[in-house]
């Protein structure tokens, strides 16, 4: 008998596992994809305060992000939390300066209050000082700027070491399994779940005395299993991301720019920048919405706004869109209402007794969201009987970093490993490197970097497979290596040798082994294809005309 079911693998719900199961709770949580297959894969990789939200005079919601981006930088994940400056270029010199430094500062303080020293206060320069800091801006884009400071993150890889350090206090997990039907008892509270495996179609029945639903878009089909019409209503809103090249943008620190609807953001990462996002009404396929031309187009003008050397489509190494699970009012001022207008805060409500709803939030909130769940599963007596403690647990990785960092020289050494490459493990995978170098020991093939990606190891796909639970080449490659949108090929190149070892480590035959490879260069075409078509309904028709490798049950 579980305590606790947590239905949806995303960054909410692996939060939520986790923070039940350092309750000391008896907790399962499944997911019918791979671990952070949705919105939690395609965000703009940002951890921050929601500078916009602060303009929106909502104090409360950029505290809680900025407290809970202190928690992540300095204690519970500093091998996956990095902080990222960014420059807010200025036109208009005396008004706009004054304007903003006042909000940048308000944002400051207001962090130095939540979380204090986790990152720099903000600076001010002159016109030839942020060219010097970004030359790649127009000189005509500025008359000086502000520098502040947020915070970035692999938010797939932060989904799986949520998941990963979970089950390191008890929970169980299970990705691609998909619930099917909820039971009730007599008094109509929830007292089990059918579950399905999709791997083998198996179905099979637990116990449980609550579920938590946290299926982000999906929130809807899955309370309505509990056979209610009650519960939460989301209005999902598609945000799309260009990748281009590090050497196309020269710059030493990450752009902010605020636009006509919202903002865009210009992230630097080690070998590439991501450029987002977009904000539009979606009504499509809620599994995998594309990036369409429009979508493109936009991004690229709003960047080339502000660069002296504008970029093309031809720069563009890949593109990824994704859903953002917006809280629906009860009432929308018709087909004129706009998804930016609906709350970014989450809320948490009984569809059913026993079967907790959460929607709305962001990954920057994940923690506060997953201990306001628990808690109102809970109730008030028991939720102070087994108090939250999230906020004082590192999570799988974090313990040491910092010293396992001064000592990258020495692991290298060691390990026969290059500098470079043993930075790369330990921002990866933070002290789980011996885990990886355990590996290569037993196996010293797995040292070798991938013939067609040699950013990664051969071990990066075993640890998947055996650690990260991977069953599929789209999971390596969507969710460990991410090599879908870093490589202008999508990984292509790489996509035998990964799909060889994952075959030896998984017991692939020839056929299935060949389905996969066809499967994923299917995705790659649709993707490519659905960027040149201007209509949305039309690109997202050519990705839904590829057959998933596990379809979803229709329940």
């Amino acid at each position: 008998m579980l305590d606790v079911l947590v239905v949806g693998g995303g960054v909410t719900g692996a939060g939520i596992a986790l923070d039940a199961a350092t309750r000391g709770l008896k907790v399962g949580i499944v997911e019918a994809q791979d671990w952070s297959s949705g919105t939690s894969s395609r965000s703009s990789k940002l951890v921050h305060g929601g500078l916009r939200y602060l303009y929106q005079l909502n104090f409360a919601l950029v505290a809680e992000s900025l407290r809970e981006r202190g928690l992540l930088l300095t204690q519970n994940a500093p091998h996956l939390v990095k902080a990222q400056p960014l420059l807010w270029p200025l036109k208009i010199p005396v008004i706009e300066r004054t304007y903003s430094a006042v909000g940048v500062g308000m944002y400051d303080a207001i962090a130095q209050i939540a979380h204090r020293g986790s990152v720099p206060t903000q600076r001010h320069h002159t016109k030839k000082t942020s060219l010097k800091l970004s030359p790649a801006l127009k000189p005509d884009a500025l008359n000086g700027s502000i520098v502040y400071y947020d915070a970035r993150v692999d938010d797939s890889r932060l989904v799986i070491t949520l998941v990963r350090t979970a089950v390191r206090y008890g929970a169980l997990a299970a990705n691609r399994v998909q619930l099917v039907g909820i039971e009730k008892d007599a008094t109509g509270h929830v007292c089990g779940a059918e579950l399905e495996d999709l791997e083998s179609g198996k179905r099979f029945h637990v116990k449980t005395r609550s579920i938590i639903n946290a299926t982000g878009v999906w929130t809807e089909k899955t309370q309505s299993l509990g056979g209610s019409t009650g519960g939460l209503k989301v209005l999902a809103s598609k945000g799309i991301h260009l990748v281009v090249p590090k050497n196309r943008i020269k710059s030493k620190v990450g752009l902010f720019l605020r636009t006509e609807k919202s903002v865009l953001f210009i992230i630097p990462w080690k070998r590439y920048w991501i450029i987002g996002t977009t904000d539009t009404k979606y009504h499509e396929d809620l599994r995998n919405p594309v990036a369409d031309k429009e979508d493109i187009q936009y991004l690229l003008d709003h960047a080339n706004s502000v660069l002296r050397d504008p970029l093309t489509t031809d720069d563009i190494l890949g593109t990824f869109a994704g859903l953002r699970p917006l809280l629906q009012p009860g009432t929308l001022d018709g087909d004129e209402a706009k998804s930016t207008k609906v709350s970014r805060e989450h809320t948490v409500t009984e569809a059913v007794p026993g079967l907790t709803v959460i929607a709305g939030g962001k990954l920057t909130s994940y923690r506060q969201m997953a201990e306001d769940a628990v808690d109102f599963t809970l109730g008030e007596r028991r939720a102070k009987e087994r108090p939250c403690v999230t906020a004082e647990t590192p999570l799988q990785g974090a313990d040491g970093y910092h010293a396992l960092w001064n000592s990258r020289e020495k692991i290298a050494a060691q390990s026969g490993l290059t500098v470079d490459q043993v930075e790369d493990l330990l921002d990866r995978y933070g002290s789980d490197i011996f885990a990886v170098l355990d590996s290569i020991k037993e196996r010293p093939d797995l040292a070798q970097p991938l013939q067609g990606a040699p950013e990664y190891l051969r071990a990066d796909v075993a640890f998947g497979v055996s650690h990260e639970g991977a069953l599929h080449l789209e999971d390596i490659l969507l969710h460990r290596v991410r090599l879908v949108y870093e490589h202008r090929d999508a990984g292509l190149s790489a996509v035998s040798e990964i799909a060889d070892l994952m075959a030896e480590i998984l017991k692939w035959n020839k056929k299935t082994k060949d389905k996969e490879i066809k499967q994923y260069e299917d995705v790659v075409r649709a993707v490519r294809e659905a960027a040149t078509i201007e209509d949305e309904s039309e690109a997202q028709a050519v990705r839904e005309a590829v057959e998933p490798i596990r379809p979803f049950l229709n329940v």
